[in-house]
């Protein structure tokens, strides 16, 4: 079992999110929904559909770091086991579940719901290769 594979998820996940939010941006400027200005200093008002996306996609680019270096120790320790592997693949659905219903129906308990699933699965995943390190 590869723990990378879940990585190469995750980053196919946040281009997917970066390329729909560079879409939207380029589509809203182009129909005037957006003054092209606004995005030399951030200065002024953004519709509300782009300001979630561009959320959404910080998001992914702050506890998802986390994940990222708890996989590439899980491979550089050789701890990729099916416990691992699982964790890692259990955080990428669970952030694509919480990209769908922030990217859509915005339910903000459902969304914290599963945002906080993931939190709790990213732990585990590291107190299991601290515990996995330990026990060496």
């Amino acid at each position: 079992m590869n723990v990378l594979y879940p990585v190469f998820a995750m980053f196919v996940l946040t281009i997917s999110v970066a390329m729909r939010l560079a879409a939207l941006r380029y589509s809203a400027v182009s129909k005037g929904k957006v003054d092209g200005k606004f995005y030399a200093a951030y200065v002024g008002e953004e519709p509300e559909y782009l300001r979630v996306t561009a959320r959404h996609l910080t998001n992914l680019l702050e506890i998802p770091v986390l994940f990222y270096i708890g996989c590439l120790l899980a491979f550089v320790t050789h701890q990729s086991g099916v416990l691992i592997v699982g964790l890692a693949w259990a955080y990428v659905a669970l952030r694509v579940i919480h990209t769908l219903v922030h990217l859509g129906s915005n339910v903000v308990l459902m969304r914290f719901r599963v945002f906080a699933l993931s939190v709790f699965v990213l732990v585990a995943l590291w107190v299991t290769l601290f515990v996995g390190l330990a026990t060496r």
